[in-house]
């Protein structure tokens, strides 16, 4: 089991939309896949038409005699579960606080279902706290969506020095860039700049309307603009993770 947290501290950024995408590409390839939406907003739980509520919520979910499982609903997409959001997440800190060794609390809650999918996605709030320190130990690689702005690029050395405190040893940071608008001076200078760095993955996603679309169609963009740009760079940035993850034979 792979564990892919998709997070960075900066909001905006196309984190949820990445996240819904390459879980939709994965399950697509066969793999068995569950994504988490851990955001309290839940948008990624309405991508996918499951009803953002947890019952009993984040406090009920983080007791040890609780197994995800049970919280676990199907998609209208074969090989992908999604382990919806609710409201309460919004207090995931102060629930994680009350446990015992809370840091790797997400991590436990994780394990139990190694056996039973080959991928997970954490969709994960834009924030530093505890509930991000557990998601960083619970995670094998941290993907990290960077605008092409200098306050984006300032918060990937924020995220870098973040995920070397509270990361669980060899955690892989692979930021790539996202939201790109070409027609802009400063957006073709920076993507430049970033292409330079061997840690970023070379896909850069384009800003597209039809990716706002997806609260239209909730849907992934593979199911109503398969042949659009947008489309096509997340199957590229999937093709990106596929590979440094060894998921495919």
């Amino acid at each position: 089991m792979n564990t892919v947290a998709v997070w960075t501290i900066k909001g905006g950024v196309g984190k949820t939309a990445t996240a819904v995408n390459l879980a939709a590409l994965a399950a697509a390839e066969g793999l068995r896949t569950l994504l988490w939406d851990l955001d309290p907003q839940g948008a990624a739980s309405f991508y996918f038409r499951v009803k953002a509520r947890v019952k009993g919520g984040g406090r009920r979910l983080l007791r040890r005699s609780s197994e995800l499982r049970r919280w676990i609903r199907g998609t209208d997409f074969e090989a992908l579960d999604l382990l919806p959001a609710d409201f309460s997440y919004r207090r995931l800190d102060l629930d994680l606080d009350d446990r015992r060794d809370p840091a790797r609390r997400l991590a436990l809650k994780l394990a139990p279902l190694a056996e039973e999918y080959d991928l997970i996605l954490l969709d994960c709030p834009p924030s530093v706290s505890l509930a991000s320190e557990s998601v960083l130990a619970a995670a094998d690689t941290l993907l990290v969506p960077v605008i092409p702005t200098i306050l984006s690029l300032r918060s990937l050395g924020q995220v870098r020095s973040f995920a070397a405190k509270a990361g669980r040893r060899g955690l892989a940071v692979l930021p790539f860039l996202s939201m790109v608008d070409r027609r802009k001076a400063m957006h073709r200078e920076l993507v430049e700049r970033c292409q330079e760095d061997p840690a970023f993955l070379r896909t850069a996603v384009p800003a597209a309307s039809v990716v706002e679309k997806m609260g239209i169609h909730r849907a992934p963009l593979a199911a109503y603009a398969p042949s659009s740009a947008a489309a096509k760079s997340f199957a590229a940035l999937w093709d990106e993770v596929a590979s440094r993850l060894a998921l495919r034979g």
